[in-house]
């Protein structure tokens, strides 16, 4: 099957890397990793003859959770020369990974390349971070990352699995990683990088959970984000329970309001993971709620359908 895929070894009942193969970070630990590579003529996230971007790493202390983070940080072929200011993508990774899966997973600095010099995507900032943040006191078991407590387990399906702990998903409110986003990312990156201000100039999506993250974070603050994208993840309506009036505090109640502050909203879901995307879009549009609906063909839970979404996604923003 084509795609990254993790996978590991057992040896005398013992699961474990194979120490033969380059390890990912993935599922709450570091992960074997095996990259199929699609057809010949399918190469939007390969290495390419084109200008490159650079991806940094950059380190920050959070006032909210207390500690230093750390995200990575993708500045387009021409940010040193053209010395313009350019909007900002937050894209984040998904439950059991880190700030680092976008690059080395998803190969978003290919695809941002690539898009870029075939002029189908507008030269952007992104801003790779961990959804992972909890305040001083708080319980972070319910994640699969670094530094935080929870055991890493098997996933029953393409490596990833539901988030262990005490509360789990029915839990997860996302607030602390939206006020940490807020209070100390969003500044670090403003004032660090040449970046056009204003929500206009402002998008955010994730994969899987980050996806779920992005929607609690922006349509929460809509007078802050412009552009939402759902990566297999998204909102209450995901799992078939919408209701425009009241879902989500009421921010689909008014269609036409809606509409006009949100340029996209992007749902994104590979083939093979079922209806619940599809039939959100169709409650959406229903509703009158613009949106996009995009489906990669033959794909789960995957890496792989998440390239694809971005690729699909990046051209839609900051027209």
């Amino acid at each position: 099957m084509v795609g990254f895929h993790y996978y590991t070894l057992v040896v005398d009942g013992v699961t474990v890397a194979d120490p033969a193969s380059r390890t990912f970070f993935g599922s709450g630990w570091e992960n074997s990793g095996i990259e199929i590579p699609e057809a010949a003529d399918v190469d939007y996230y390969r290495a390419k003859d084109v200008p490159h971007g650079q991806v940094s790493q950059r380190w920050y202390y959070s006032k909210v959770t207390g500690k230093w983070r750390r995200c990575f940080v993708y500045t387009p072929p021409d940010y040193d020369a053209a010395k313009t200011r350019y909007p900002v993508l937050y894209l984040l990774n998904g439950w059991g990974e880190d700030e680092s899966g976008w690059y080395t997973q998803g190969h978003v600095n290919f695809i941002m390349d690539n898009l870029i010099a075939a002029r189908k995507s507008k030269p952007m900032i992104i801003v790779m971070d961990n959804l992972n943040a909890v305040k001083p006191g708080e319980d972070g078991s319910i994640f699969f990352g670094r530094g935080f407590v929870a055991q890493p387990r098997p996933a029953a399906e393409g490596g990833r699995g539901a988030p262990a702990g005490r509360g789990g998903l029915a839990s997860f409110t996302g607030a602390t990683f939206t006020e940490m986003m807020l209070t100390d990312l969003i500044p670090t990156i403003e004032s660090t990088y040449r970046v056009l201000p204003g929500r206009e100039n402002r998008a955010m999506a994730g994969l899987s959970m980050g996806g779920m993250q992005t929607f609690l974070t922006t349509l929460a603050n809509l007078d802050k984000f412009a552009y939402i994208g759902g990566f297999s993840g998204s909102t209450g309506g995901f799992t078939g329970t919408f209701d425009p009036k009241t879902s989500d505090h009421g921010v689909f109640a008014d269609a036409a309001a809606f509409n006009k502050k949100v340029k996209v909203l992007f749902l994104g879901i590979g083939s093979v993971e079922g209806p619940n995307t599809k039939n959100f879009s169709d409650q959406l549009t229903k509703a009158g709620i613009k949106n996009v609906y995009f489906e990669s063909p033959g794909t789960a839970h995957e890496w792989l359908t998440w390239r694809r979404c971005l690729n699909d996604f990046a051209p839609r923003l900051f027209p």
